[in-house]
């Protein structure tokens, strides 16, 4: 009876994580909507120019391709990629997979990735690790210097988020990262600690870890820290000129006056949203951060504004879904992949020697 609560309890709390996410969709979708004159808001769908919104969508395919391109700088010391669509169907096949579970796509992608190349998981994980955290610095850079230039508009979009509340946790989370990635102290843990209670699972610990901190080579390599940054402005830049396109989709650009330089505000709150929504795709929380900071800055009505967000978040999800379905589909993949770092592999890639 034990042994089977034991083997019930992954389930459940992939059950309970599901439901929770499926609570906060619907108390952001309810909030976003409480106030909202559902007539009006059809209206600002039905009415919107749809040519801005297609033109968009070769935008956003370009900046998921870059960030395949910079996967691949991240990758070249250890694996030496050389096909960027096998990386470019691999980020798309992430991207959809979260969009229907959160951060499901973290695993995906380097599941697909080193099947598909023959590679170690670990490894390609490790480098899914430093990508994180390249966007979190990224992205905390972008909101430090817009604070320097939207600091009142900033407050408005976000009441309760003070910079401080991002610099100092994200300076305490570089110094953790540092010393969890420091490879001595990692093996001096597991030296002291687990080889006098078990050498086997001493041993296996160990190869795992070292195809992990392989895959964290590109860290220690300075000369590809420029690429790693033309490509991350490259990316980020992509991501905001759709939002500046359907400007002209809701005629915000002859209405309100909105510019660029709103469209890049508007990247760092959907940013902030995207990093921290525990819903899939940022559902519903996207869409009240948008709708919010279109109102409280711009006097934008809340139907409008909602209207906009649900555009812009719909055509992103859709064309994430569909092109990464295709390459699921093409892949024969399940989004609930067997992750076994037991499974031998290619290139000295995770393999388990005992059977």
């Amino acid at each position: 009876m034990e042994a089977n609560k034991q083997k019930q309890t992954p389930w459940q709390r992939k059950v309970l994580s599901y439901f929770v996410s499926f609570v906060l969709v619907i108390g952001l979708i309810y909030l976003s909507v409480k106030e909202v004159d559902l007539g009006s808001f059809g209206t600002f769908l039905i009415s919107a120019n749809y040519f801005w919104v297609l033109l968009s969508i070769p935008v956003m395919l370009a900046s998921h391709w870059v960030r395949a391109l910079r996967w691949k700088t991240m990758l070249k010391p250890i694996a030496n990629p050389k096909s960027t669509w096998n990386l470019f169907s691999a980020v798309m096949a992430g991207y959809a997979v979260n969009n229907l579970i959160p951060r499901g796509g973290e695993l995906i992608r380097p599941f697909y990735y080193s099947r598909r190349e023959k590679i170690s998981f670990t490894m390609t994980f490790a480098t899914i690790v430093v990508e994180r955290f390249i966007d979190l610095i990224s992205l905390l850079l972008v909101f430090v210097f817009a604070s320097f230039f939207f600091r009142e508009q900033l407050k408005l979009a976000l009441p309760n988020l003070h910079i401080e509340k991002i610099i100092y946790p994200t300076i305490a989370l570089i110094i953790v990262a540092g010393l969890i990635f420091y490879k001595r102290w990692i093996f001096f843990v597991l030296e002291k600690i687990l080889q006098p209670i078990s050498n086997k699972v001493f041993e296996k610990l160990s190869d795992l870890f070292n195809k992990f901190f392989l895959g964290l080579t590109v860290i220690k390599q300075p000369s590809q820290y420029f690429q790693l940054a033309v490509e991350s402005f490259l990316m980020w830049l992509l991501y905001t000129i759709p939002l500046y396109l359907m400007f002209f989709s809701f005629s915000f650009a002859y209405k309100f006056n909105l510019g660029f330089d709103d469209a890049v505000l508007l990247i760092i709150i959907s940013g902030i949203g995207y990093t921290v929504a525990p819903t899939p795709g940022a559902i519903g929380f996207y869409h009240f951060l948008i709708q919010n900071a279109l109102n409280k800055l711009y006097g934008i009505s809340l139907e409008e504004s909602l209207a906009y967000a649900t555009v812009t978040h719909g055509i992103n999800f859709l064309s994430q879904v569909v092109v990464g379905g295709i390459f699921i589909i093409r892949e024969n993949l399940s989004i609930f992949p067997t992750i076994n770092s037991g499974k031998t592999e290619n290139n000295g890639e995770d393999s388990s020697e005992s059977k």
